[in-house]
């Protein structure tokens, strides 16, 4: 059987996308590759160099142009509550990873730590309040 799935695209909500690329392009390294607006809503994808086929997409609360005010507002509740999940990204070297992170003013939730499960990760918040982890696999 040809398997020919891969990921392409995740997607994180963000509640002020320029306020967001201060943390994914500034302090976690990842290029722009595009930048879109319709009708008040705004995407922003990013992604690592090492990973020309992988797209991070920053998007705004509910962009479904049929949801509900409703929806969208209990959306922007559980964002705010940092309820909504964020992304795994792998690194080489956690530590190093964590100190530039921080330096470039990241809000730790974690620092490096080895879990029993075979890595040793540390965590973060982005400005919107999702938690974005950062994990190297145990030698």
């Amino acid at each position: 059987m040809n398997n020919d799935i891969k990921l392409s695209q995740c997607f994180i909500t963000v509640d002020d996308a320029d306020e967001a690329l201060g943390f994914y392009r500034d302090a976690l390294g990842l290029e722009v590759r595009n930048d879109v607006g319709y009708q008040g809503m705004r995407w922003v994808t990013l992604g690592s160099p090492e990973q020309p086929d992988v797209a991070v997409v920053l998007e705004t609360p509910l962009p479904d142009p049929g949801a509900s005010e409703a929806d969208r507002e209990a959306v922007k509740e559980l964002l705010a509550k940092g309820l909504l999940r964020g992304v795994i990204f792998s690194t080489e070297d956690v530590d190093a990873t964590f100190e530039r992170v921080r330096a470039a003013g990241g809000e730790v939730l974690q620092e490096p730590v080895d879990q029993h499960y075979g890595v040793r990760d540390c965590a973060f918040r982005d400005p919107a309040g999702n938690m974005i982890r950062f994990a190297q696999p145990k030698a």
